[in-house]
């Protein structure tokens, strides 16, 4: 029993290798983010308060790219597991051409109705010159961020591909150099340090954009001067073909997750306005806790990416029941790790709002609030690890019933139905709608251990 959920030395070496640049790199990240919001937040709870209703909208823009390249990316990692490198490089290819019209035509639709978008979080405030000034800043914030959506969009083709074929250091040190450039650039421009202009919120966007941009032209460049280990490369712009047997695949078994990574992120965002309802108040909490939690939660989000990485080479390579060996022991060390993350994020959550110049009852309330995230991470750990397990062999309708079938179909109604048919306060409010996870646990320990998912795709 004990060794069905627990590898040996080998095993742990090569999920630790994999799985460290990622943890680094979005470690990093998430660390520069929390740091971006904090010097935000010592603005004024106003400035955070747009740039965190804002941020809402960008949080969907980037699952829908992560989708977009999810969706491919499966084939990506099969096709280099069988040793495919044409397929390797159409699938590449594809996922330029999508990811690039994609950020086109959500940009626009941010550009023309993101007032409109914004609002949906603010207008429950009662104090409505507070609101039109979160507004304000938000917006601004959001036009500036615009630019920077197609460079992050093809970054993320760069980076998935890179992963699926083992290449993890890369798109870290990319990763790495940008946050560095984002928090350097955000302690001049949003306080006015060195002789710069002090230009808050504007400034917390600018320093973003540039940062997006640094790590578009490391990863371009770093691939094509080694194009003979990156051969996917080699003649990927040489036309904008991609056959189409392929994206009829893709669309048939990539869409669907694509498609769930969309509404998921839409399923969170309307959680929130939810949670919003309650005031403006909450809003501000609730990003401090998101904030955090994307900080604390980074180490069973990246197990999450390389069980997708691991199981689908070793699916590509038709080593299926070792796949479904590996898959159980995955899953149980992204919950083990996640509990040890619970534990420091419970503790941490006490002292953490006293960086933030916000009202004292606020502070309580982030505190409370991602103490009950912490208690519930646990379950988001096994929940993530079941995804990308489901993910792996291109199971797309399970893999979206499980996932943003069950945001729409029990997590928004529930939120929906407490927050404008009750007077439940926000605390329990939240705690049910972080505590019913424990039944998307339950369809996902259903649909892994049915075995569905496990197939070579590219074969067929």
């Amino acid at each position: 029993m004990i060794k069905k959920f627990i590898g040996d030395k080998r095993f742990y070496k090569r999920i630790i290798v994999l799985m460290l640049p990622i943890l680094i790199q979005n470690g990093i990240t998430n660390f520069v983010n929390m740091l971006d919001n904090i010097m935000v937040g010592r603005v004024g709870e106003i400035e955070m308060t747009g740039v965190s209703s804002t941020n809402q909208l960008i949080f969907v823009f980037n699952l829908c790219i992560f989708g977009a390249v999810s969706g491919a990316g499966i084939f990506g990692a099969q096709f280099f597991g069988s040793g495919d490198t044409k397929g390797l490089r159409n699938t590449f290819r594809f996922k330029m051409i999508f990811c690039t019209v994609l950020s086109v035509a959500v940009g626009a639709v941010f550009l023309f109705f993101g007032e409109d978008l914004i609002w949906l979080y603010l207008k429950s405030e009662k104090n409505t010159a507070n609101a039109t000034a979160a507004l304000a800043h938000g917006y601004d914030y959001l036009k500036i961020m615009l630019i920077s959506f197609i460079p992050a969009g093809i970054v993320q083709c760069y980076s998935s591909t890179l992963r699926e074929t083992g290449k993890t250091v890369p798109p870290m040190m990319a990763g790495v150099i940008a946050v560095l450039v984002n928090l350097v650039l955000n302690y001049v421009l949003i306080f006015g340090n060195f002789g710069a202009p002090a230009l808050g919120v504007a400034g917390a966007a600018i320093a973003t954009v540039t940062a997006r941009f640094v790590e578009f032209f490391i990863l371009v460049v770093w691939t094509a001067r080694h194009r003979e280990s990156n051969r996917f490369i080699i003649g990927a712009y040489k036309s904008l073909r991609v056959p189409l047997k392929l994206v009829k695949q893709i669309v048939v078994k990539g869409f669907p997750l694509m498609l769930n990574e969309t509404m998921w992120a839409l399923g969170m965002a309307f959680l929130n306005q939810c949670y919003s309802q309650r005031g403006m108040a909450v809003v501000t909490a609730n990003n401090i806790v998101q904030t955090f939690f994307n900080v604390f939660s980074v180490a069973f989000m990246a197990v999450g990416v390389s069980i997708g990485i691991i199981l689908g080479q070793l699916l590509g390579a038709g080593k299926t029941e070792e796949a479904k060996d590996t898959a159980t022991k995955l899953i149980a060390f992204s919950v083990f790790t996640s509990v040890v993350f619970t534990v420091l994020f419970a503790v941490s959550a006490i002292f953490i709002p006293e960086i933030y110049k916000i009202d004292s009852s606020v502070k309580l309330l982030a505190t409370r609030m991602m103490q009950i995230c912490a208690l519930a991470m646990p379950l988001d750990a096994f929940a993530n690890s079941s995804y990308f397990t489901l993910r792996s062999g291109g199971e797309a309708l399970i893999t979206f019933i499980f996932d943003s079938g069950f945001v729409w179909v029990v997590a928004v109604p529930t939120a929906f139905v407490l927050s404008r048919f009750t007077e439940i306060p926000i605390l329990p409010l939240y705690a049910v709608c972080q505590g019913i996870n424990i039944i998307k646990c339950a369809i996902g320990l259903y649909f892994v251990k049915k075995g569905k998912w496990i197939k070579n795709i590219v074969s067929l």
